[in-house]
């Protein structure tokens, strides 16, 4: 008898505890959100619902903050961690995903016509073109620095993406280097690991200044961000394009591999994009 009391008065307890929360059941209800999985661009999304005023971030948690390192909730929003790359894909069925720019491009979409949000951009993520550590000063990547840094690939960023890519080359030049050797370079090949957008698109500006030279650039294209530096680690790449430093830093440290930036080339803004939702509203409903 005693024992059946004390279930009954649970029961009771919960139903009340339940009603004071606006029903329990509330409590699962949030949109759902999905954000890319991996470490630094897991961290970029939720700084960016953090700004927006949707959550609250352990700030010890920094750029490597994951969901777990959320300290208040109150809209209670449910996550998905997924592969950056298949976050177009999977839009449709979730209520909002944060996208970088690149895989929004890549996907047909327009990040300022249908972002929801975006984040400011920040030369923290510039992407940047990656070599074997040692190679930076080799003249073939130098080369294609002074190509990658020249005014017109700036002029096409700006013109092709409208804000959706921004260059972040400070001083565009013409192209060239006055310290390379090009004629010692003339027949050669510098191959570069890249996603398809924009970064191989980008790469394709940077080879016809590379031709003028007699320096083919062989553009390799990959959809993840795992093999790009795992081929320019062992040598089969001489570079690759396709991510900002936090992200190197941290898959040096997590593979033992010995990569570093050549170069700073452009920042992507991610955005908010709706998939079930057309507008943030419902968040906060």
């Amino acid at each position: 008898m005693k024992r059946t009391m004390l279930i009954i008065l649970v029961a009771v307890l919960t139903i009340v505890g339940c009603i004071g929360l606006s029903a329990c059941s509330s409590q699962n209800e949030g949109p759902t959100i999905a954000v890319p999985n991996d470490t630094t661009n897991e961290a970029r999304a939720l700084l960016l619902l953090e700004a927006q005023g949707y959550i609250t971030l352990d700030p010890e948690a920094g750029i490597t903050a994951t969901v777990q390192d959320i300290t208040d909730n109150p809209y209670n929003l449910q996550f998905e961690e997924v592969e950056a790359a298949q976050l177009p894909n999977i839009l449709p069925d979730v209520d909002y995903a944060i996208i970088n720019s690149n895989y929004a491009i890549a996907a047909g979409m327009n990040p300022i016509e249908e972002s929801l949000a975006m984040e400011n951009s920040s030369s923290a993520y510039a992407n940047i073109l990656a070599v074997k550590e040692g190679n930076e000063e080799t003249d073939a990547i130098k080369a294609l620095v002074a190509a990658l840094q020249s005014q017109a690939v700036a002029d096409y960023i700006t013109e092709t993406y409208g804000g959706a890519v921004i260059s972040v080359v400070e001083t565009p030049g013409d192209g060239f280097d006055a310290t390379v050797d090009y004629e010692a370079l003339a027949g050669t090949s510098i191959s570069v690991a890249a996603t398809p957008a924009p970064h191989a698109e980008i790469l394709a500006v940077a080879k016809e200044i590379l031709a003028e030279r007699d320096i083919t650039l062989e553009i390799i294209e990959y959809t993840d961000y795992i093999i790009p530096n795992n081929v320019v680690e062992s040598g089969e790449v001489d570079a690759n394009y396709f991510q900002h430093a936090p992200y190197l830093d941290d898959f040096n440290v997590q593979n033992g591999t010995h990569l570093v930036s050549a170069a700073s080339i452009h920042v992507e803004p991610m955005g908010i994009y709706g998939g079930k939702q057309t507008s943030l509203d419902a968040i906060t409903q």
